[in-house]
């Protein structure tokens, strides 16, 4: 295979993850939403049901996490009772890209528009009336700069793959990477000096981060795992990654074998947050920390009576 075709498979990834993703789930699979602690290591599973749900974000509060199944936003709180749907006229079809402002204000999701591909939306928490902000598809949404202006999101535009930024009132597009292969993930940190995203420009999924002007691009992971959407800590000093124990080729897919580690974003340094446990896809695809700083919410699945890849 030639080095342009390649690259071109790598960065059809997220399209391909998506539309494999309900393939790959078992039905027989069960989901468990787990809080971390990332000092102590102490983990509470607050919920495991029989079903496929995903990609946690907790709320500014501290007192709820967000979870999406069967393609809508779903409220769970920290007992694991399931307060229901979110807005479930308007937040349909989503995928496990969505979250919160910084201010806990507006809710942005991405939707699996029919016969098109993944749109970015933004509503009041309040309530209202959903926002088309990215015309133009596939967008996958991220991040959301502290001050609620910007969306950064990965988007295929012309067959490339990468990570853009657009006004949450919408308007044209700003692209911020042009690198071979994948650019996904895109994160703002707290103090909003750099966003985080993860590149298969090297030929293996890393971390990396940049100006918010795309300026200042810095790899911050270099070893033989895939690492995948690093988010960062609400004291801006580190950030939580998932990594495949195997090379995955440019994918991120559900159904791995994966832990969660934390990355020193100055030095570089890694230290294990979990053992080894199937996940992937789904598991911590958006910003998942709690406003205090001290724990990160997670999925993970388990197949009863079956072997696990």
């Amino acid at each position: 295979m030639n080095l342009r075709i390649s690259n071109f498979l790598f960065s059809l990834a997220p399209f391909f993850t998506y539309l494999s993703a309900m393939a790959q789930v078992p039905a027989t699979i069960e989901s468990e939403l787990v809080i971390l602690n990332v000092e102590t290591l102490e983990q509470k599973v607050i919920l495991r049901e029989k079903r496929h749900f995903e990609a946690p974000n907790w709320t500014r509060d501290g007192d709820f996490l967000l979870i999406n199944a069967a393609g809508k936003l779903e409220k769970i709180d920290l007992q694991g009772n399931n307060l229901g749907p979110i807005f479930p006229d308007q937040i349909t079809r989503i995928n496990n890209d969505h979250g919160l402002s910084f201010d806990g204000k507006t809710i942005v999701f991405s939707k699996n528009e029919e016969g098109m591909g993944s749109r970015i939306y933004t509503i009041p928490t309040a309530g209202g009336t959903a926002k088309l902000i990215t015309p133009k598809y596939p967008s996958y949404w991220h991040g959301i700069s502290p001050d609620g202006k910007t969306l950064v999101y990965c988007a295929e535009r012309d067959g490339a793959w990468d990570v853009w930024a657009i006004s949450t009132q919408g308007g044209e597009e700003v692209r911020l990477t042009d690198a071979e292969g994948l650019d996904d993930g895109p994160e703002y940190s707290y103090d909003g000096k750099w966003i985080y995203f993860n590149s298969h420009r090297t030929g293996r999924m890393q971390a990396y981060r940049m100006k918010p002007d795309g300026s200042g691009q810095e790899q911050l992971t270099f070893d033989d795992l895939d690492n995948w959407f690093p988010h960062p800590s609400p004291d801006s000093k580190s950030a939580v990654i998932i990594s495949y124990l195997e090379d995955q080729k440019g994918a991120h897919p559900f159904g791995k074998d994966v832990k969660l580690r934390l990355l020193d974003v100055e030095t570089k340094e890694i230290e294990d947050l979990t053992e080894v446990f199937y996940g992937g896809q789904g598991t911590i695809n958006v910003h998942s920390w709690s406003p205090d700083g001290d724990w990160i919410a997670f999925v993970r699945y388990v197949i009863p009576n079956q072997l696990q890849n």
